[in-house]
């Protein structure tokens, strides 16, 4: 049964309402006036509200308004009984929260069908509030998922990886992953699928499995141009499914200190190696070749690079440095390249420091996209 409160201070009037809504069938409680009304409602949560404009103590505006703004009753239909006329006094009340209006005399064949609306609406409200929870419930279960997925800080003699992801939703586009394929070689790639959402987020934990199953058939995981090639094949877009990602994809070689790599529409990662002079030496790493999925029968370039000790490498996704500044221009990858070449060489994460500029560069409190970073040292002594 429906809840409804009639909040108004004359008791005859309020008599007469109250016994024509009690014969359709409602569970009608009364108030006398505006701050008696206003503490039923926060008891009872009523789906719909018949207040008088003009009242002692408190008046119908002020009811309106203070109801609103209780998120346990927002979705209760408001209706303001006004022997006001005009449109500046209807606009008035609407925008104080009103959702609508009974003129006094009030014609009760339309009371009840204005009732009978209101509560429509607030059934209809209360429906969509509770989908919307469950959705919500969801994609927080779905974002769980997503980071249990992400692995752990891997530090050896020879090695230390470190790693931050910033989703710009709930659910993110982008995924990584780094683990020894044998005793010698250590796999890292970065996968950043487009767009945002879920479609992205099921693209990416899609290559992310494949990946770590390494289930591509026939496939040397060893060879960062291969899996691209074999990624490609696999994810093609389609009428169904138009989605592509960008990925960085790196093999390196640890008795060799030589890294592998191979790169699908991906920004460059970015190595930083001491000199005998003091100054860092910066290398951009990437190679040719078209985001995975947008076009088949793609060719994929590997290239090598030998890695000096106590260097660093970053990979990253767009999101780090596609960044709006208060003048409305891109951060862009040439700042952000030497924001990384100002820090100092060694064993120590820089990705909080990175997150911190980021944050206090950009013009919004949300970011726009993705935010996903690896920092791997090598053999720092």
């Amino acid at each position: 049964m429906y809840k409804v409160l009639i909040i108004e201070d004359d008791p005859l009037f309020r008599l007469v309402l109250t016994k024509t809504l009690k014969n359709q069938g409602y569970d009608v409680s009364v108030a006398n006036d505006g701050a008696e009304g206003l503490a039923s409602a926060k008891q009872l949560k009523p789906g719909l509200i018949l207040c008088d404009w003009m009242m002692p103590r408190m008046d119908g505006l002020e009811v309106c308004r203070q109801v609103k703004a209780d998120p346990e009753l927002a979705t209760t239909f408001f209706v303001l009984l006004t022997a006001r006329e005009g449109v500046e006094n209807r606009v008035q009340g609407l925008d104080n929260g009103a959702d609508d209006f009974l003129s006094k005399p009030i014609e009760m064949n339309e009371l009840r069908a204005k009732v009978r609306a209101g509560l429509r609406l607030h059934q209809l409200s209360n429906d969509l509030r509770t989908q919307k929870q469950i959705l919500e419930a969801e994609l927080a279960e779905a974002a769980e998922y997503v980071r249990s997925l992400i692995p752990s800080p891997l530090k050896t003699e020879a090695i230390a990886i470190d790693a931050r992801f910033l989703p710009s939703r709930q659910l993110g586009g982008d995924c990584f992953d780094y683990y020894w394929l044998n005793s010698d070689e250590l796999a890292i790639y970065l996968v950043d699928a487009a767009g945002h959402g879920v479609g992205s987020a099921l693209l990416s934990v899609s290559v992310l499995n494949v990946l770590r199953t390494q289930s591509l058939s026939g496939v040397n995981f060893s060879r960062p141009n291969e899996v691209l090639s074999a990624l490609n094949d696999t994810f093609q877009m389609n009428a169904q499914t138009d989605k592509y990602f960008t990925i960085w994809y790196g093999v390196y070689h640890r008795t060799q200190k030589l890294l592998t790599y191979a790169s699908g529409g991906h920004p460059p990662a970015v190595l930083i190696s001491p000199t005998s002079n003091g100054s860092p030496e910066v290398k951009l790493l990437k190679t040719p070749g078209f985001p995975v999925g947008m076009f088949p029968d793609v060719e994929y370039i590997a290239a090598q690079c030998a890695i000096a000790p106590s260097s660093s490498l970053y990979v990253f996704s767009d999101g780090v440095y596609e960044i709006h500044q208060p003048d409305g221009e891109l951060w862009g990858i040439e700042a952000f390249t030497e924001e990384l070449k100002s820090y100092p060489i060694n064993p120590e994460s820089h990705l909080d420091q990175i997150i911190q500029t980021v944050h206090k560069i950009s013009t919004k409190e949300a970011l726009d996209d993705d935010l996903s970073m690896l920092q791997v040292n090598f053999e720092f002594k």
